[in-house]
């Protein structure tokens, strides 16, 4: 049996999104800037996926910026955002737990003058709020967090922090990574107060290579790639449209069933959670299984190593991650982990397995029965 439990690091795509995307690529293949019938053609395809993930975000669709995925959306609303709005400060606040697509562009920005502040976080992952309060200022200009962590799964009080920049910064903008929040959750931005939200397709089951930023329509931003001017300036480039209309696709099914998928992770989760409690001397990380996010599961197995675990359940065709994917192969101390106060023992100890619908409670059996006979023999080993 294949397990694949990585779906943090990405997805398999939806059959209709490979369908529409294989349909723009060779049939509607036309170029949406053109003034023929092609491009009239291919241009439908972005129009149409504007219009479904404009509707389930309710904003207008003018909002809707496509980009190359996740980490553009988040470079763009940070650099972009900082260098449109420094007149009015340059102190920008992230949280100690961002992923590195937030936490470099702060760096960057960093360089260039800008004053950067890190919240910490609880135990639990999430920020603490009454650090947030001490710290927003006048020329606070950004603030930016996740929605979801993508180590641990702890879920961010965004509707309560964007209150709080909101009130004590009116001049601040705030930014929200919602790169594994977005097909988890309903998210409003601007019932919610979200001036800036990131998005990426692979995330739920769209193609690699594509994502969005809302941008309100209030907010300034500097566009970061010139050229022919598409979409309106903000983004120059021929549009991707397989990319567009497989994102469109992807969004449009994800939100159809939500709740069932989403109850459908976290019995996933529970099932898992209890199974792994009968084996010695693992602890689970993060929020209650409940109030953190449904696709993510963080356990450290004590006593064994994150990289060996990984490979020895790779070699019964089970796939989970020892941190983030996206970072690159090379494993550095979790940053998210650190913050949360863990021992150098535990985060060395720590994998995640992540969820999707998809996923069933056989291939958990599968995981529990492996790791029940696999993790004795692993500490044994290590012991020697």
């Amino acid at each position: 049996m294949e397990v694949y439990f990585d779906n943090s690091a990405t997805t398999r795509c939806y059959d209709s999104v490979k369908d529409i995307v294989v349909k723009t690529m060779t049939e509607d293949f036309g170029n949406p800037s053109a003034m023929h019938l092609k491009g009239v053609d291919a241009e439908k395809y972005v129009k149409e996926a504007t219009k479904t993930i404009a509707g389930i975000l309710k904003v207008q669709e003018k909002e809707i910026l496509f980009t190359s995925g996740g980490t553009e959306s988040d470079n763009l609303a940070l650099i972009g955002g900082a260098m449109a709005n420094k007149r009015n400060g340059n102190h920008i606040i992230i949280t100690s737990v961002e992923h590195a697509a937030v936490s470099q562009p702060a760096l960057y920005l960093q360089e260039q003058g800008f004053e950067i502040t890190y919240l910490p976080v609880d135990v639990q992952g999430r920020v603490k709020m009454e650090t947030l309060e001490a710290v927003l200022r006048p020329d606070t200009i950004m603030v930016s967090t996740m929605l979801v962590n993508n180590e641990v799964g702890a879920v961010m009080p965004v509707e309560e922090i964007a209150k709080l920049v909101h009130e004590k910064s009116p001049k601040a903008l705030y930014h929200v990574d919602a790169i594994q929040g977005f097909g988890k959750y309903r998210i409003y931005p601007k019932k919610m107060g979200i001036d800036l939200l990131a998005v990426s397709g692979h995330k739920i089951h769209g193609p690699k290579g594509i994502g969005f930023l809302y941008i309100n329509e209030k907010v300034k931003i500097i566009p970061q790639i010139l050229g022919g001017g598409q979409q309106s300036g903000m983004r120059s480039g021929t549009d991707n449209v397989p990319g567009i209309a497989g994102l469109g696709v992807a969004s449009g099914q994800i939100y159809k069933n939500l709740d069932e998928n989403v109850e459908h992770m976290y019995q996933l989760k529970e099932h898992i959670a209890e199974g792994l409690s009968q084996i010695e001397d693992i602890r689970i990380n993060g929020m209650p299984l409940r109030e953190g996010a449904p696709q993510i599961l963080s356990i450290s197995v004590m006593g064994v190593r994150s990289e060996v675990l990984l490979h020895s359940l790779e070699d019964k065709g089970i796939y989970i991650s020892a941190g983030s994917a996206c970072s690159s192969h090379k494993r550095k101390p979790s940053a998210t982990l650190s913050a949360m106060g863990m021992s150098k023992d535990q985060i060395e100890s720590t994998v995640r397995l992540s969820f999707c619908e998809e996923n069933t409670i056989e291939e958990a059996d599968y995981f529990l029965e492996t790791m029940k006979t696999l993790v004795p023999m692993l500490r044994r080993y290590s012991r020697k």
